[in-house]
């Protein structure tokens, strides 16, 4: 059996100031097929725009409120609400307000680093 907690699971802090525990996955283990994680956004930050070419994803809302963006589109989220992301379109989410933005994120297959693309870089 797999068993991942928060409490437990090592955390990974990007550059931008995302905070990711990897719960399932490749890195995770438990699985190759698709991938959980908790995402934290605190005040301010924002995913990297990007997109995958290959994995679909989905967002939880949890605690904190936020704005994403996916091919343009816009929408205002708050804990309860979810957002589906196709292959190949692009995404962006920020955390609004004063509280941390806490998010679960799926993906299938499992994320890994290779399918992501950042349309950011040069």
């Amino acid at each position: 059996m797999h068993h991942a907690n928060k409490a437990t699971v090592e955390p990974y802090h990007t550059p931008h100031g995302e905070i990711v525990y990897e719960l399932v996955g490749r890195q995770a283990g438990g699985t190759d097929i698709h991938s959980l994680a908790r995402v934290e956004l605190p005040p301010g930050v924002a995913s990297r725009p990007h997109y995958h070419p290959v994995a679909e994803e989905a967002y939880y809302i949890l605690d904190g409120k936020a704005r994403v963006v996916i091919d343009g589109e816009e929408r205002q989220l708050a804990p309860g609400d979810s957002v589906l992301i196709r292959p190949n379109q692009h995404h962006q989410i920020w955390c609004v307000g004063d509280e941390t933005l806490a998010i679960l994120c799926t993906c299938s297959p499992a994320w890994e680093p290779s399918n992501t693309v950042y349309l950011d870089e040069d």
